[in-house]
C-alpha cells in the first residue's frame, strides 16, 4: 500500500515538487517501507517522537553494522516548536517548517550561533479562517520584515500555510493565494535587504512554498506549491 502510493505520487507530481511524507504518528517500520519505494523526506510534528525516530535509525544503524543506512533521509519539522525543545529537534532536521512567531524564530537563531549551525526554515504563515491555527499574520509579519533584524544563523527558504478544513474549495484557493502573496512579500525582502545568505541555485534564497495536504495538494500543485505535506493518503489513518 505505502509503496504503491509512493510510487503514484512520484509519477502524477511533477519533478519541481518536494513530496514531504507526513510520517507523524505512525511506526518507523512504516517510513522504512516508503523509504524502500523512493521516499527520502518525512515530517514530523512532535519533538520527542521525532528524537525517537532518528534514535530507533541509529540503533538500527549499529545493529546491521551499516552506518550509512538511510543517510540521505531528509527530516522536515511540521509542529508547532517550543523554544524548550529546540535542543530535540534541530540538530537532526534539514528544515522547520513551522517557525510561527518572532520569538521562535529569535531562539532557533540564538540556538544555532552558540552551536555553529545554520537552520533552514519556512516562516508559517496564518491563512485560514481558523483562529487556532498557528502563524505570522499579514501585519506580524510586515513588522518582522520593517525590523531590520539580522538572523545570521537562520536561513529563510521560504513560507508555510495550511489552508481552512472546508470542502468549500473557494475558501480553500483563497488561502492559498494569501500564502502565495505573503511569500512574494517575504521574497522581496530576503532579495532586497541582503540580511540573509542566498541559497545556491535559488537566486533570493527563498523560493519554497508549503501548501497543500492530502486533501487539497492538487490545488496547492496547481497554484504554484513547491512542498506539499501528504501523510494519511500515504499511512493511512494516523496511530495515536
Amino acid at each position: 500500500m505505502i509503496k504503491e502510493t509512493i510510487h503514484r505520487l512520484k509519477s502524477e507530481l511533477p519533478a519541481t515538487i518536494k513530496l514531504v511524507a507526513v510520517s507523524k504518528f505512525h511506526p518507523f517500520e512504516a517510513i522504512e517501507e516508503a523509504y524502500e519505494a523512493g521516499q527520502r523526506c518525512f515530517g514530523e510534528s512532535r519533538p520527542q517522537e521525532l528524537l525517537a525516530k532518528v534514535r530507533e535509525l541509529e540503533k538500527i544503524r549499529a545493529e546491521r553494522g551499516e552506518p550509512d543506512y538511510m543517510s540521505d533521509v531528509e527530516w522536515h519539522f511540521i509542529g508547532h516548536l517550543q523554544t524548550n525543545k529546540l535542543k530535540m529537534v534541530l540538530p537532526y532536521v534539514d528544515m522547520v517548517q513551522s517557525v510561527d512567531s518572532v520569538r521562535l524564530l529569535e531562539a532557533i537563531d540564538a540556538w544555532g550561533c552558540n552551536n555553529n549551525k545554520v537552520t533552514d526554515i519556512l516562516i508559517e504563515c496564518h491563512i485560514s479562517s481558523d483562529e487556532s491555527k498557528q502563524g505570522f499574520s499579514r501585519d506580524e509579519l510586515l513588522d518582522l520584515l520593517a525590523s531590520g533584524k539580522s538572523y545570521p544563523n537562520v536561513r529563510v527558504r521560504g513560507v508555510m500555510g495550511m489552508a481552512s478544513l472546508t470542502e468549500d474549495e473557494a475558501v480553500v484557493r483563497d488561502d492559498f493565494q494569501r500564502l502565495l502573496d505573503l511569500h512574494d512579500m517575504v521574497a522581496d525582502w530576503i532579495g532586497e535587504s541582503h540580511l540573509l545568505p542566498p541559497y545556491a541555485g535559488d537566486e533570493c534564497g527563498c523560493g519554497e512554498i508549503s501548501m497543500g495536504m492530502s486533501g487539497d495538494y492538487p490545488m496547492a500543485v496547481s497554484m504554484g506549491a513547491t512542498i506539499i505535506r501528504i501523510g494519511s493518503i500515504i499511512f493511512g489513518e494516523r496511530s495515536y
